[in-house]
């Protein structure tokens, strides 16, 4: 069964309140997993954004909504001493009650370590805090109380290395995420991840995977053409002459077009064995477009 979930690009101009509306909105509309990233500023160059806590979100979250899932996509372990993070994960798990998914990572944004202090490593020190930050967190929840709601939390990872993020993926996480639209790539990254389960005797089946993508939906051209406009006013790598041209960029790597359109692009995914589309929704006032895939897109691919 295919889902739909939402990602939020926490960077980009989330405010508490729109937190709150889309907390409320992603639960209410049924959508599978409410996600959001966690850095320390915008990541299109404008540093006049909002940007509000990862961790303290994910904590009013688990207040906000009921039932949905919801989690950081993900945590970079540059910021955080794993321990302290397992017993941040821990809390919001309880106040849930069972409802986290723990996505960690290496951390990549050089940019926002410097600016802020924080030590920057050279990429195999990356992984290295990861590999130990992951038998850590897992260390913690043995020990230290409140345990989390869910014995363990899943842990949620991305990443395309093959001699490190893969295997590392195929021993530890309950969901590997890819984020790109490359279809021939994907085919290739989940043999490595079924060879990388082999040798530990892991059956890949227990791995849910997911891919993010952004999308861009509209009931018709007129509809498209307006949220075109929109999205290149935050993502910039889109402004073109006309928003025609927009969409066109757009989609060497996204989901473009009316509902039907999408479905059809979406499935095509789906049958490389993708469960969990997790869309990208950088535009945060615009509720309709998640009424629009609630309503046309999420029953046609269930």
């Amino acid at each position: 069964m295919t889902k739909l979930g939402i990602m939020i690009e926490g960077q980009e101009g989330l405010s508490w309140e729109r937190w709150r509306n889309l907390c409320h909105d992603a639960e209410a509309l049924g959508f599978a997993s409410l996600r959001r990233s966690e850095h320390l500023i915008s990541l299109m160059g404008d540093d006049s954004r909002d940007c509000i806590d990862c961790w303290t979100s994910l904590a009013l979250a688990a207040e906000w909504t009921k039932t949905i899932q919801f989690g950081p996509m993900v945590s970079p372990m540059t910021f955080h001493h794993a321990a302290v993070l397992a017993r941040k994960a821990a809390a919001v798990d309880v106040l849930s009650k069972g409802r986290l998914i723990l996505g960690v990572g290496a951390g990549w944004n050089e940019r926002e370590h410097e600016m802020f202090g924080i030590p920057f490593l050279t990429v195999g020190e990356r992984m290295d805090l990861l590999e130990q930050g992951v038998a850590r967190i897992r260390d913690t929840w043995a020990k230290s109380n409140p345990k989390p709601a869910q014995n363990p939390i899943p842990l949620l990872m991305g990443g395309v290395g093959e001699k490190r993020a893969l295997p590392l993926a195929a021993r530890e996480a309950d969901e590997w995420n890819y984020t790109r639209m490359d279809h021939e790539e994907y085919r290739h990254k989940r043999d490595v991840i079924n060879r990388a389960c082999k040798q530990i005797g892991r059956d890949p089946a227990t791995i849910r995977y997911s891919v993010m993508v952004s999308y861009i939906v509209g009931r018709d051209k007129a509809e498209l053409r307006e949220r075109a406009l929109n999205l290149a006013k935050v993502v910039p790598r889109l402004k073109r002459d006309s928003p025609d041209e927009t969409l066109a960029a757009a989609k060497q790597s996204m989901f473009v077009g009316t509902p039907d359109e999408v479905v059809e692009q979406i499935k095509r995914y789906a049958k490389l064995g993708v469960e969990l589309f997790m869309l990208q929704h950088f535009l945060l006032d615009d509720s309709d477009a998640l009424k629009l895939l609630a309503s046309d897109v999420m029953p046609a691919i269930a």
